[in-house]
């Protein structure tokens, strides 16, 4: 009885030691957004005095004033979920027939062709032959040129694979093969339908990737195609220049300054609002999935 005791005592102690943890690795995570945020609607100068380590300082909204008084913001807005849309699907459609093929036994020379795809996670062409490649296919200016080069992501199409071998009844497919299942009907009927949640975890991972991404669009896309992020980067590059020619101006300098600083903390937020809206819609199947296709069972 007093062993029962001790051991019920010792598994309280142990479940407040984890919700303590868990709660200090929260705050870690969740608090340089929410400086972020918070500094984005302050005075920069209080900011840099640390005078918003909880609360805000001197509420404005000139950074988002400054930001949103650009009509390039809205049409970068649409072109990210363009291009986020369709970047997507077709990466989690390319990943899902690149990994299907490789989770099957049957398949010839399974492993050459899987560490063929590997070689390319280490070794690649480099940014000047990719940008070759891109103008001689006649991509330059064309949206597809942020989604053909690199479509599939091998790390994600190990994670599926490992999925489809360790979660999905490989008996199951046997089956339906001897019942006159061709590989496409295994696919689409039996494959897909119970592979959702690993599906929400290339969602993510793809959705985050093609929203964030600016450094591609600025090399093969031209002004009115930018994406939000680099939008973004223009907007602040350009108060930048405004701020430092304004130099010559009495008190010029010091106030175009202020709404730069507000300007970068502000894109900050604008950028990351909707993937941090998105994410809790999907944040079950994630872990569940990412779980599931990481750790081999």
């Amino acid at each position: 009885m007093r062993k029962n005791k001790l051991t019920g005592l010792s598994d309280k102690v142990s479940d407040i030691l984890l919700v303590v943890m868990c709660t200090l690795i929260m705050l870690v995570v969740a608090y340089p957004l929410y400086y972020v945020l918070i500094a984005s609607i302050s005075d920069p100068y209080d900011v840099y005095a640390g005078k918003t380590f909880l609360f805000p300082s001197q509420f404005t909204l000139k950074g988002y004033t400054s930001v949103f008084a650009d009509q390039r913001i809205f049409s970068g807005y649409m072109n990210s979920v363009k291009y986020t849309v369709v970047g997507t699907i077709f990466s989690v459609a390319m990943v899902y027939i690149t990994a299907y093929p490789l989770s099957c036994r049957s398949l010839p020379g399974r492993k050459w062709i899987s560490l063929f795809f590997i070689v390319t996670m280490y070794f690649g062409g480099g940014l000047v032959p990719t940008y070759l490649v891109v103008k001689e296919t006649g991509l330059l200016n064309n949206m597809w040129a942020l989604f053909l080069p690199g479509g599939v992501a091998m790390g994600n199409v190990i994670i599926v694979r490992n999925f489809f071998e360790n979660s999905i009844p490989h008996e199951l497919m046997e089956a339906a093969e001897i019942d006159g299942a061709s590989h496409m009907t295994v696919f689409l009927r039996i494959v897909v339908p119970l592979s959702r949640s690993i599906m929400a975890v290339m969602v993510v991972f793809s959705m985050v990737a093609y929203w964030n991404d600016w450094f591609t669009a600025l090399i093969y896309l031209k002004g009115d195609q930018a994406p939000l992020p680099l939008v973004l980067r223009n907007i602040l590059i350009r108060s930048e220049v405004s701020a430092s020619q304004s130099s010559t101006i009495s008190g010029g300098y010091a106030e175009l300054n202020k709404v730069t600083e507000m300007i970068k903390f502000a894109s900050i937020i604008v950028a990351a609002a909707p993937m941090l809206i998105v994410y809790p819609f999907v944040q079950k199947y994630f872990e569940q999935g990412f779980m599931s296709g990481a750790v081999k069972g």
